[in-house]
């Protein structure tokens, strides 16, 4: 068995107020709980946008996706643009399957993800 685990960095403040938050290894109920603490904290900081990249997760589990979509749903809410960077299978798949993708704000690059916040902040 291969063991995941998740090392969300702390969360990096970019240009222009926008609050990034890498994740990688598995984003699941194991680790749930230390990428909604890195959440909580860039929400907390009011920042003018949050992008999440999970360009680096090998694993999305039910808790993984319930995260995403309360990271959605909590952003809309604050009114602050938010976008998931997505390119792997690993992550695309499962939101694919759940029928989740159509409800998250998905980028297959970095640049694409900053672009779309910037652009929403405006």
């Amino acid at each position: 068995m291969t063991e995941r685990t998740t090392r969300p960095a702390a969360g990096t403040r970019l240009e222009h107020g926008i609050s990034l938050i890498r994740v990688s290894g598995a984003l699941d109920s194991g680790s749930q709980q230390a990428v909604t603490a890195e959440l909580d904290t860039a929400f907390d900081t009011h920042p003018d946008s949050i992008v999440l990249d999970l360009r680096d997760v090998d694993f999305l589990g039910s808790a993984g996706i319930g995260l995403l979509v309360n990271a959605r749903h909590r952003a809309a809410r604050l009114d602050v643009p938010f976008a998931v960077v997505a390119d792997n299978r690993s992550v695309l798949r499962p939101l694919r399957v759940s029928q989740v993708d159509g409800a998250l704000p998905l980028h297959p690059t970095l640049e694409d993800a900053l672009a779309a916040v910037r652009l929403a902040a405006t």
